[in-house]
């Protein structure tokens, strides 16, 4: 019987050794995790605003709860610089976290997770959050280095000692362009004029699809092509909202390494550089893509791209079933008699607000629109805003009123398909009249 129970005490000793030797080991793997620097990626979407990155990633290295991370536990700084500029420094300060939580490396959410996602703060005002600057006369992408340290301990094992301190995070391991990323990219040479493109295709089917080609603005100009689709919200042409009314649409954003308003005798002077060699790639690129439909090429622009739009359809009027161009810059000075009868043989929506004081409305889409009626034109719409406001809700001024863009912006309204009239006593929206036209 003494040596049963010494036995037990022998017994009961390894197991209480065993015990606290895995509790300290475990412990002491946490403890390992303290003190120490990891890497971060971020996300970057697209807003009515342009390009702002909403998230960081942080790699914890250890899976974690989901509701251990929280908006206090990192704090999240960033150093903007833009290297065109001869002092390349642009800004410096904190981005406000607004939802914290443990996730994937995609920062998705997750029961138990590896990164803590950080989301972000954004908003049309914020330039600290974006990951673009316009300078020189055109945007481009910037150096934005972020440094991510912990503020407050992560439990990670709840009820147990284990925990993660003195997490710093300065060295990037990628950037997420969501959206951007679902195009691809081109170049495309003619005459002696270069042009890069950004592409996009629909899944393949039985059908054929229309092709919705989308002419930059002034400032989206130069030599790469993911410029355009982020500075001005063109991603949004492949969105499930806007393809839908398509059944699947291709979409090409040729790029001008200048600016299609680069007249033959001067800026803006009623002729382009680049018109043939614009043309030659968008004929390429349905020879290339045989499910395109050519009865159904549907051409629109902003500003400096609505210019180049109504130069399009005035020098190839048999070739596009429908045009949009926005804030459309060709003067009516610019536009004989001859050039009204040659656009009207193509459908045509032009939108503009008239508070826009970059490209006034009365010197060029109202008239063109008035003398369009009167020679004649079938299928001529113009919608004129009073302004350019928020419709999300989301963002006001200091008296509660929606936020107001810069009125030269009404390509916001066109992105998020806001644009809309009544024809035949149906309201119909800017999408769903693009679809509905054809030259068969």
């Amino acid at each position: 019987m003494n040596l049963l129970k010494k036995r037990s005490r022998i017994l009961i000793s390894m197991v209480t050794t065993l015990f606290l030797l895995f509790f300290f080991l475990e412990d002491a793997g946490a403890k390992e995790k303290n003190n120490r620097d990891t890497t971060y990626s971020t996300v970057t979407e697209v807003y009515d605003w342009g390009a702002s990155i909403s998230k960081v990633i942080i790699d914890l290295g250890t899976p974690v709860p989901k509701n251990s991370i929280t908006q206090d536990t990192f704090k999240v700084s960033v150093k903007r610089n833009d290297s065109r500029k001869p002092n390349p420094f642009l800004e410096e300060g904190y981005r406000k976290v607004v939802k914290a939580y443990a996730g994937d490396q995609h920062g998705r959410p997750a029961v138990r997770g590896k990164f803590a996602v950080l989301e972000l703060e954004v908003g049309p005002q914020l330039s600290i959050g974006s990951p673009l600057n316009y300078y020189g006369g055109s945007n481009d992408w910037i150096e934005t280095d972020y440094t991510i340290t912990q503020a407050k301990e992560i439990k990670a094992n709840p009820g147990k000692k284990g925990t993660i301190t003195g997490i710093t995070a300065k060295k990037s391991n990628g950037d997420k362009k969501l959206l951007i990323e679902d195009f691809s990219t081109g170049f495309f040479q003619h005459g002696g004029k270069s042009l890069t493109y950004a592409s996009f295709s629909p899944v393949k089917d039985s059908k054929r699809n229309p092709l919705i080609v989308w002419l930059h603005g002034g400032g989206e100009g130069g030599t790469d092509p993911t410029i355009p689709l982020a500075a001005n919200k063109a991603v949004n042409f492949i969105t499930k909202d806007i393809q839908s009314h398509f059944n699947g649409a291709h979409v090409l954003v040729p790029q001008t390494p200048t600016r299609w308003m680069d007249g033959l005798t001067g800026n803006a002077d009623g002729t382009s550089k680049y018109t043939e060699a614009l043309m030659e790639l968008i004929q390429s690129h349905v020879k290339n893509n045989p499910d395109i439909d050519p009865s159904r090429i549907y051409i629109g622009g902003a500003s400096n791209g609505g210019y180049m739009t109504m130069l399009m359809i005035r020098d190839y009027p048999n070739t596009f079933a429908a045009a949009f161009p926005v804030c459309q810059g060709l003067d009516n000075r610019y536009v004989s008699d001859e050039d009204i009868r040659r656009i009207a043989n193509t459908p045509i929506w032009q939108i503009h607000a008239l508070n826009d004081l970059t490209l006034r409305p009365q010197n060029n889409s109202i008239p063109a629109h008035n003398r369009l009626l009167a020679a004649g034109a079938k299928n001529a719409v113009l919608t004129l805003f009073d302004d350019v406001r928020d419709t999300t809700g989301t963002y006001t001024r200091a008296d509660g009123t929606p936020y107001q863009y810069d009125g030269h912006w009404s390509w916001i309204y066109v992105y998020n398909n806001e644009v809309k009239t009544t024809i035949n006593g149906k309201t119909v929206s800017l999408m769903e009249w693009l679809a509905a036209q054809s030259r068969k």
